[in-house]
């Protein structure tokens, strides 16, 4: 969190980086060099391609030994006949590899990471679920599409006859629907927290509702749109707990700069950590996966292995290595853009779940269908610097700032157009309070519905807490469908 009136110049809100702190490098040993791609195997997306493992050459010494003239001939033979075998064996060796690699990155060239086409052998890239076009041999693609819509969670099945989103009808719903629901969301089924019943108030006129009497174990089989449903009552669906927080949302003017948080306050929020140092923040949307800022994790630092998350802790002298948390994969958004900040989101999915509590729980992600309004109330937190240029801070700090309009920060004095649709400003337009650097990938929330939502998450601006230069955030709204699939696709 900063607080400096003074314009300093232009920066980026990537994380205070020592100058010693580079990305991590093997000086001796053996190991296998690897090349990380994303998931949605964007051209755009930075990856890391590490240099080659050398080692000094050592001059060969030629040894010559006496052979007889007809040594030689029985040699040059021997040497043709063992030439041409190795020959054919090198090209059925190469053949063999060929195929592989291009198996490996044709014929399945997002390695893996794509969504089962429900009980079939047959998978589709997270990009073409829910496009509107069958690429399932069923069209489970299509006909799979759940989404969680508005504040109150209401479950809405995608009808692809229709092409519409319908909610679904209460009755003969149970709770082991909605954790088959929450499961093609990319949740996992222990995180599930309940499925109620809540009264239908949409303009919609048809609902989507089971047919007990069919005989398919496959739900989306059984449910069929209808007029009618006899208890008026429609499903609100909560894959997991999140949003509770100890956190007054009340600031009561008490914010200049920012404050050290308490323990409890912000559960969600994470530091992330490369050669144990805090680079950037993030937030816990599940017990495996992490939102961040794209840009934390560009070219050489878009190792999975390099990053260790910690949770729960307040102070970064008390983040030690065991309390640590590995990071096996990272996605970032694949229309991600480096110059522009356009998109700038990305995942991390930890090796190890971590274990929720009342100092370490998920935020939740916005719905679609949820609105933001300007001026709303939110708080931002992190480690970041308390100036600009500065270190790091030993503590969580949180601030409250407030949601600016898009055409009020697009404007000639402000940043002149430079927000997109996929940014949202946060903070103040005479300064005062802004994030800075270290705050990267951290939250941006609000408190809404006695919930916390993830608005945004940090992403540039330019000085800290500058006059006319609030901070700029990635706009979750925009996000969360994309998040979900590729938790669905990473299971």
């Amino acid at each position: 969190m900063a607080s400096d009136l003074r314009p300093p110049p232009y920066y980026e809100n990537y994380a205070y980086q020592p100058e010693n702190l580079t990305a991590p490098s093997h000086t001796s040993g053996f190991y296998v060099c690897q090349q990380y791609t994303s998931p949605y195997c964007p051209a755009t997306v930075p990856h890391y391609v590490p240099r080659v493992c050398t080692q000094p050459s050592t001059p060969a010494t030629t040894i010559v030994h006496p052979i007889s003239s007809s040594g030689k001939i029985c040699t040059a033979r021997l040497r043709k006949a063992l030439c041409f075998s190795l020959s054919v064996i090198i090209l059925l060796v190469g053949a063999a590899i060929a195929g592989v690699l291009i198996w490996y990155f044709v014929a399945d060239s997002c390695f893996g990471s794509k969504i089962r086409c429900g009980i079939l052998a047959e998978y589709v890239s997270p990009s073409q679920w829910c496009d509107g076009v069958n690429d399932c041999p069923n069209g489970e693609d299509e006909n799979r599409c759940v989404r969680l819509y508005g504040p109150r969670f209401l479950l809405e099945v995608y009808s692809s006859e229709s092409k519409d989103w319908y909610p679904v009808c209460y009755d003969d719903w149970s709770d082991d629907y909605g954790r088959i629901a929450c499961a093609d969301m990319g949740y996992n089924k222990d995180t599930y927290f309940n499925s109620k019943a809540t009264k239908h108030t949409s303009p919609f006129t048809s609902f989507m509702r089971l047919n007990t009497s069919s005989e398919d174990t496959d739900l989306y089989k059984k449910l069929f749109n209808s007029k009618q449903c006899s208890s008026g009552n429609v499903v609100s669906l909560r894959c997991i707990k999140c949003g509770f927080s100890s956190k007054n949302p009340n600031p009561r003017n008490r914010i200049v700069g920012g404050n050290l948080a308490a323990l409890k306050e912000w559960p969600w929020q994470v530091s992330l950590h490369v050669q144990r140092n805090h680079l950037c923040g993030g937030s816990i949307i599940t017990p495996e996966w992490i939102v961040t800022a794209a840009h934390c994790v560009e070219g050489s630092f878009s190792q999975p292995s390099y990053w260790t998350a910690y949770a729960g802790i307040l102070l970064q002298h008390e983040m030690l290595r065991p309390l640590g948390h590995r990071v096996a994969k990272i996605i970032s958004h694949p229309n991600y853009d480096s110059e522009s900040k356009n998109n700038d989101v990305a995942l991390m999915k930890l090796q190890s779940p971590l274990s929720f509590g009342d100092s370490i729980g998920p935020v939740c992600l916005p719905n679609p269908g949820m609105m933001f309004e300007p001026e709303q109330q939110c708080w931002i937190s992190g480690w970041g610097a308390q100036r600009q240029g500065g270190s790091t801070s030993k503590g969580l700090n949180a601030a409250f700032v407030h949601l600016i309009e898009s055409s009020r920060c697009n404007s000639r004095y402000v940043y002149n157009g430079r927000i997109l649709p996929a940014m949202i400003c946060a903070g103040y337009l005479d300064g005062k309070v802004d994030s800075c650097q270290g705050d990267s990938g951290g939250p941006l929330v609000t408190e809404k519905h006695d919930l916390w939502w993830l608005v945004g998450d940090t992403s540039w601006g330019t000085g800290c807490a500058s006059v006319n230069k609030p901070g700029v955030y990635g706009n979750m709204t925009q996000f969360a469908d994309w998040i979900y699939r590729n938790m669905q696709a990473n299971r």
